[in-house]
Parts: C-alpha cells; structure tokens; sequence
C-alpha cells in the first residue's frame, strides 16, 4: 500500500512526511460526555498532562462555550500545558461559540479551533432545521472567524459518513476555502463500514479544490464495534490525522481507542507504513490514571490495556509463551508499559521502597500529603493482609488519588447483629467542615448511605451498587462501585478498602463529589440564524 499523501507546510507542524499520523486526542471532551463520567479541573490538568507526556499532538480540551466551567477548563489546560496542541470546540454558526474558543485558548503556546456543523440530511432537517445552503453559509463564515483568531482552524462536518457526497464536497471545498487547514470527517454514530471511510476520504481527495492543502481527519465512534477498523481504513483513504481517546471513551459505545489505534500502527507497519508521535511505554499508565478519575475500570480483556491482554492460562499457550514469547504475543508487555513483577512488599517496607514501588507501577509526582495517606493506608492494609500484592496497592493508591474536592470520608463504627437493623456512625468532611452523623439500615451498607444522606442531605438516586475482591483470598480489599443519578445526570464512584463496608462509602463520597461538578454543568444555547 502507497504511504503518499497531501504535503504542505502546515501552521502547527510545519512540513510533515507523507508517513506521518497526528495524533487528536479528545477525552477530555468527546470521552468526557460518557454517561456517568465527568472530571474536575484539577483531573482535566493531570491527564492533559499525561496526554502531553505521552505524545499526544492535539489535545481537544472542551467547549469553552458550554459552561463557565468549561471554559476555565480550557484555559486552564492552555496556560499550563505545553508539548501539545490546545483546541477547543465551537460551532460553525455560533459567533459566540467561537469568540469563547479563541479567548480560552489565548494562553496556549499552539492552539486550534475545532469547529463543526451537521451536513447529513437527517440532521439538517430534524436537528438544525436548516435549508444546506444555510449550512454552506454558517460553514463559510464560521471557518472565517476562526481563522481571524488562529492559523490552525479545524473543521468537522458532523454525521459527515451519512452525508450526501456532492454536498460534502461542497461543504468541504467552502471549509477550505474559508481557512480550515484540517477537514474531519466523522462517523457520529457508528454507522459506517470500513469499506465506507475509506471511500469517503479517497473520494474527497481527488474531487475538491485544494485538498491537497489540508490534513484529513477521522473520528470514529464504536456503535457497530468498528470504531479502530474504520480509523485504520480511513488512514489507508488518505486521512492522516485520527481523533481518538484513552480506553476508547465516549458517548454511547465510545470513541476509537488511541491505544488501540497506535499498536495497530506500529504492530502492522507492513500493512499501515505510518509512524505516530505516541511513547507506547506509557499507554498503561495514562490508562489506568483515566480508569482512576473517572471510575470506569477498563474489562478484563480489553486490547492492549486490559488486566488479561498478556495473561496466559491455557497450558498449551503457557508452554510456547516460556518457549518463545512471540508464539502468543505479537507485542511485548513491556511496550505499553506492562511489568513482570506480581508479588511485592509487605509490613516492614519503608517509605523510601513505597515510593520507589509507585514508581515502578507508574505513579510519579504524587504530592508529599497524597503519598503520606497513601503510605499509612499502605502498612495499614500490610498489618491486616498476609500477602500485598500491586493490584492491592495500585487500589489503594487509586482511592487517594482522586480529587475530593468537597467531601471526604473520615471514619465509621458499626454496629451490626444479626436480625437485627444494622447501626453506623460515619464522620465526614464537608467543604472543611467535620460532620457526624448517626443511622441505621437493612445491613450494615444502607445504614452506612443513610448515614451519608443526613451528613450530606442530597437527592440522587442509588442507580448501581457493585463490589468486586482485587485480589484473591478472604483478606483482599474490595473495590467498590455506585452509581447515583439526579435530574437525568449520572455520575460513578469507585472507592477500595479492606473493609466491604468503608469501601462502599468510599465509593459512595466519590460519587457526591463528581455529582457536585457536573451540577455545575449547562447546555449551551440553541443555536440560531
């Protein structure tokens, strides 16, 4: 397959080889609108830093215009990280959409405005209520603005797969010659076929004016579980940027997965000849900090990153792994950041070896207070454990790095007979403030959230509630999942302890703080012409 591409001197990167894939990271916007995920600034800051460590080229901050708390999100995120792209996100016909990108990126050593507008027929009709030459127009004069603001002007045509293709060179011919120097085409609902992306791109390669100036684009969602197939399909029809998020998070079924597109990409370089940016030895780590704010844990046998994407049980695998580890693995462990080692540390380990454990496990930078309340819950957990193991630790470090920005979790007694209702007196934390309260419940975990509803008063309804063991035996910890739901916004909460009880309320604090964020959030305003 020909690597030849488009070649031109592009405003953020300069002149770029025909071999060459950028790299548009949007989990902080695309992956953030996941049901039940949500992050607080300072979350927003440590991945978009982890994302600039990692190699990510354009990292899609949000959508300044959406909320105040967007909009210091991003500019944020463009006075303190540096390495990587900022863009934020506006609508091609919302003047004011784009005068609040180009405000919340001015910090931002390079910056780039992403904006979009719907050309399909189905969601012009029904969701923009607009004649398509309305669209040319909104396309011409929002690309326009855009680029009185900033040199690197993307623009989207959204549910652009189920677009008429001469109206979609049109809206791309109109893009181009408004000033976008990226063209994205998505496949918003996960509609099309890999067969499909690659036509598109093929087709408007060779029918639009001045396509040979701009950088195509993919952003693939993963409704029909074709999401990285039809990335890597829309690569071999010309496209040579892909948009993309850790652990493939996204609305509905998610994004295309970054990691999963990356290994592709260096694993099959017979079959795509293309290069990334991306430090795979640190796709792990970046995974599991996301998996770790937003509480969603990655499934077990999830590509790349998955607790069992290098795990052998078979005795017939087991045996060609120790013969020769290429005869079951196409990739080593230690390329995405796995390590061999299981068995760690115990009662008598020190500090110094706590934190040189972390460091092995991929935690680095932890600030002196997190890293002392991880360590004394450490020798805790090693005073009533027989064996810590790294899942134990990494579970238990997880829990102290999340950002309790309101609530946090003190102590609890409980009292529990059976056959009797269950009593618990739970302490917490609240804005600063130290708050005791007293209930009981069917069993020792409802007395525990009945506690926590008077600690906190509130109205979110318990949508899920799941504990799991991370480790084996009677003594491992429990990690804990709940899920609360309030006026149609969903949150979840993880938290981990070896008590099954403080674990749930853990969990359960988790939860009331990412709650506390998203009430904060607000839809823009309809857009209108």
């Amino acid at each position: 397959m020909s690597a030849d591409t488009t070649s031109f001197n592009h405003p953020s990167f300069g002149r770029m080889t025909p071999d060459r894939v950028i790299v548009f990271d949007t989990t902080l916007r695309d992956g953030e609108q996941s049901p039940g995920f949500s992050m607080n600034l300072a979350e927003k800051l440590r991945m978009a830093e982890a994302l600039a460590n990692l190699g990510v080229d354009v990292i899609e901050a949000g959508f300044p215009v959406a909320s105040k708390g967007d909009f210091e999100s991003v500019n944020e995120i463009a006075k303190n990280t540096k390495g990587s792209v900022i863009c934020a996100l506006a609508r091609s016909g919302g003047a004011k959409d784009i005068t609040a990108a180009g405000e919340a990126l001015a910090p931002a050593e390079r910056k780039r405005i992403h904006n979009f507008i719907s050309t399909s027929p189905l969601h012009m009709k029904y969701k923009l209520r607009m004649e398509p030459e309305t669209v040319l127009e909104l396309i011409t004069s929002g690309n326009a603005a855009a680029r009185n603001l900033t040199d690197d002007v993307e623009w989207s045509a959204e549910d652009g797969s189920r677009t008429e293709p001469d109206f979609l060179c049109r809206c791309v011919e109109a893009a181009i010659k408004a000033g976008a120097t990226t063209i994205n085409i998505p496949d918003t609902v996960g509609y099309a076929t890999p067969e499909d992306m690659e036509k598109i791109f093929s087709m408007l390669r060779q029918r639009v004016p001045g396509a040979d100036q701009v950088i195509f684009s993919a952003h693939n969602h993963n409704d029909l579980g074709l999401a990285v197939a039809n990335t890597l399909a829309s690569i071999r029809g010309g496209a040579r940027q892909v948009e993309c998020t850790i652990n493939g998070i996204g609305e509905r079924a998610g994004n295309a997965a970054l990691e999963e597109i990356v290994m592709a990409l260096r694993t099959r370089h017979d079959q795509y000849p293309f290069t990334t940016g991306i430090h795979t030895e640190g796709l792990l780590k970046v995974s599991r900090m996301l998996a770790t704010i937003t509480s969603f844990d990655v499934q077990p046998n999830k590509a790349i990153v998955g607790r069992n994407a290098f795990a052998h049980e078979s005795g017939i695998h087991q045996d060609g792994v120790l013969k020769n580890a290429a005869t079951y693995e196409i990739m080593t462990p230690e390329s995405v950041g796995w390590t061999r080692s299981s068995l760690v540390m115990g009662k008598h380990s020190g500090r110094a070896a706590f934190r040189d454990k972390l460091k092995v496990l991929g935690y680095e930078g932890m600030d002196e207070t997190r890293l002392n309340e991880a360590f004394t819950r450490f020798k805790d957990l090693a005073d009533r454990k027989k064996v810590v193991y790294d899942d134990d630790i990494i579970a238990l470090v997880d829990d102290e790095a999340r950002d309790h920005d309101r609530i946090r979790f003190g102590a609890l007694s409980l009292k529990s007979i059976s056959g009797q209702p269950s009593e618990v007196d739970l302490e917490l934390s609240v804005d600063g403030k130290a708050i005791d309260a007293k209930a009981t419940g069917n069993g020792p975990v409802d007395a525990a959230f009945n506690a926590l509803r008077k600690a906190f008063p509130h109205e979110a309804r318990l949508a899920l509630f799941s504990v799991g063991a991370v480790t084996e035996g009677t003594d491992a910890q429990a990690r804990t999942t709940v899920r609360l739901e309030e006026a149609g916004k969903m949150v979840d909460g993880q938290g981990a302890d070896a008590d099954t009880v403080v674990s749930a309320v853990r969990a359960y604090v988790h939860a009331l703080n990412k709650l506390l964020v998203k009430r904060a959030r607000t839809e823009p305003e309809a857009l209108t012409v």
